[in-house]
């Protein structure tokens, strides 16, 4: 016997189909080329040489992997920076669009930064330790955000990532793991802060976000997580891609022990070999990251459920959870929604919210995937998750090439067209007779035609078996839960450029946050301070706290820099009423910019 390899230039479905064809014809299962069918019109069916009963829906296989969630995060840096300086009620709003239960995009999972003095994308967030001696649980905004997180979800899943550290962790080196027990210690009294001043419960927590991880720092931050009795709180390892991580773990008894989930960034809905082989849970732990207009949305709604289809992946989180930092830094509008003027109390909810609820309010952390998942025959995915106790949730995309793009990484070309999908529904679920059914439809951005989570009449079941006309770039779920909702509240505030006169004292008695409202901390980070020696104005000033150059994870420039107004705007007049720059503090100020600007 001979063996044979065969190739084919063709993609996807119609390679495969090609190869079907070949193979069955030289098993002369299909006439040959001369055969007189041929001449009478003979075309073998092909959709149904590939396909040829509908896709099937059943738990009788055995169940896939526990789905974990879907996320957002917040850092990375100061990306939720302009959020707190809301006023109500549009603050509120704009947290249970993220968070609230059926209301919104319902989020399952919160990621926040662990902030460490440095720039780490849009800004630098606040460390609780800034030197050895120093611990100050309420500095920023996270545990504010994971507080309002918890009070609308109790059941939402908290993890932590640093970026950048406190210079004292390096030891004069620009390096985290220089002291291991060292830094485990900074990262666990984080997790221990969080309990003891805000009542949160960490669940999971990160190594070092993109960057080179150390396995000793690893096994040495399980061990500390053991000695105060933080047995629950899982890690996450590398937050950077598949490898070398996975292979580590694979030929390292002890590293693999100490990890509960290998998280990748932009994997592209793709796996490794390795990481399969690891049998850990497999999660896209920063993904999205793309202009959330219309093929934002696109993007969000194709990886949503390819990364389970292509690689496994049991969650997915988004940076960023909401865009709420001057649209003029690095990515902007990079967020599942928009809130950048607090000033104003503009916001918009934007697409992937609604895609994001998609699957969120039908399908909740210990939900199982059904292994009979997979490709559309014409393009496009589906996935489907049960809770074991008869429900079912059916999530459909086709989601074209050129509605689906990501910022990362590149997506190789793909067909996506029109067609007929039918489902049979059998095991548990075969006796189910209607289906609740929510839709989605991305159209021209110029034409704003975009139909976006809205409820359709129940789908009848028919004798097991459901069909749907499927257009492209569409989203429908099918689902047996009855308590999805497209949540509103009126319409915000029009938008406001940043007013042309501001004014700030400083002099506020106890501060909700550290921070001033509206300045964006570039380099180093700037506080409130009381200086009790002074009277009358002078007392009260923003004060640059950071002495030693922190571990970065950026470029963070030479000197301290924190930034607020609108970029376009050329200022005519800065009064301070005293600068004292070399000691880095900003006394009270009155801005004037041009009217028009």
């Amino acid at each position: 016997m001979v063996a044979y390899k065969l190739w084919t230039s063709l993609r996807g479905a119609k390679g495969r189909l090609f190869l079907l064809l070949l193979l069955l014809l030289l098993l002369g299962l299909l006439p040959g080329p001369h055969h007189p069918a041929w001449v009478f019109g003979f075309r073998p069916p092909l959709k149904r040489l590939l396909h040829r009963d509908p896709y099937v829906l059943d738990d009788v296989p055995g169940l896939g992997r526990v789905f974990d969630g879907i996320g957002g995060l917040s850092g990375g840096g100061a990306t939720s920076r302009l959020l707190v300086n809301y006023p109500e009620p549009y603050r509120s709003e704009i947290l249970d669009y993220l968070f609230k239960p059926n209301f919104g995009a319902s989020l399952h999972i919160l990621k926040v930064e662990i902030g460490g003095d440095g720039q780490t994308t849009d800004g630098t967030e606040p460390s609780h330790m800034h030197y050895a001696d120093d611990k100050n649980y309420f500095r920023g905004y996270e545990w504010w955000l994971m507080k309002e997180a918890k009070k609308r979800n109790p059941n939402i899943k908290l993890v932590g990532l640093p970026w950048s550290f406190p210079g004292w962790i390096g030891d004069g080196q620009n390096w985290p793991y220089v002291m291991p027990h060292v830094t485990a210690l900074y990262v666990v009294s984080w997790i221990l802060g969080a309990k003891q001043y805000h009542d949160l419960d960490i669940d999971y927590i990160g190594i070092w976000n993109e960057r080179a991880f150390d396995s000793e720092y690893v096994k040495v931050l399980r061990k500390i997580l053991y000695q105060y009795g933080l047995n629950r709180v899982k890690i996450i390892a590398s937050d950077y891609l598949w490898q070398p991580i996975s292979f580590s773990m694979l030929h390292d008894r002890e590293l693999m022990e100490a990890i509960d989930v290998i998280g990748a960034h932009y994997p592209g809905t793709h796996t490794v070999a390795a990481a399969l082989a690891t049998n850990k849970i497999l999660w896209s732990s920063e993904d999205y990251s793309t202009f959330n207009d219309e093929v934002g949305g696109g993007c969000w709604a194709r990886i949503l459920n390819q990364n389970y289809v292509n690689g496994n992946m049991s969650a997915t989180i988004a940076w960023n959870l909401v865009a709420s930092y001057y649209q003029q830094l690095p990515f902007g509008r990079d967020g599942l929604m928009t809130a950048q003027e607090p000033w104003s109390g503009h916001y918009v909810v934007e697409s992937p919210v609604w895609i994001s609820a998609h699957t969120t309010q039908f399908a909740q952390p210990g939900w199982q995937y059904l292994k009979t998942v997979g490709h559309l025959l014409d393009g496009g995915s589906y996935v489907a998750l049960t809770d074991g106790l008869g429900n079912l949730t059916v999530i459909i995309e086709t989601m074209t090439h050129k509605h689906s793009k990501c910022i990362r990484p590149p997506l190789p070309f793909f067909r996506v067209s029109e067609q007929t999908a039918s489902f049979t529904l059998k095991g548990s679920f075969k006796e189910l007779r209607t289906l609740q059914v929510w839709y989605s439809k991305f159209g021209s951005q110029a034409g704003n035609t975009s139909v976006l989570f809205k409820q359709l009449p129940p789908l009848k079941i028919t004798n097991g078996t459901v069909t749907l006309k499927l257009g492209v770039d569409e989203v429908y779920t099918l689902t047996t839960i009855t308590t999805g909702q497209k949540g509103s509240y009126p319409i915000p505030p029009v938008s406001q450029p940043f007013p042309t006169s501001y004014k700030d004292d400083f002099n506020i008695r106890n501060p909700p946050f550290s921070e001033a409202p509206n300045f964006a901390d570039q380099t180093g980070v700037f506080e409130y301070f009381t200086n009790v020696e002074q009277v009358g104005d002078h007392a009260f000033t923003l004060r640059q706290v950071v002495t030693e150059r922190p571990i970065t994870w950026a470029f963070d420039a030479d000197q301290t820099i924190s930034i607020i107004g609108d970029y376009n705007c050329t200022t005519e007049e800065l009064w301070l009423w005293k600068s004292e720059l070399h000691c880095l503090l900003f006394h009270p100020l009155s801005i004037k910019f041009p009217d028009k600007c």
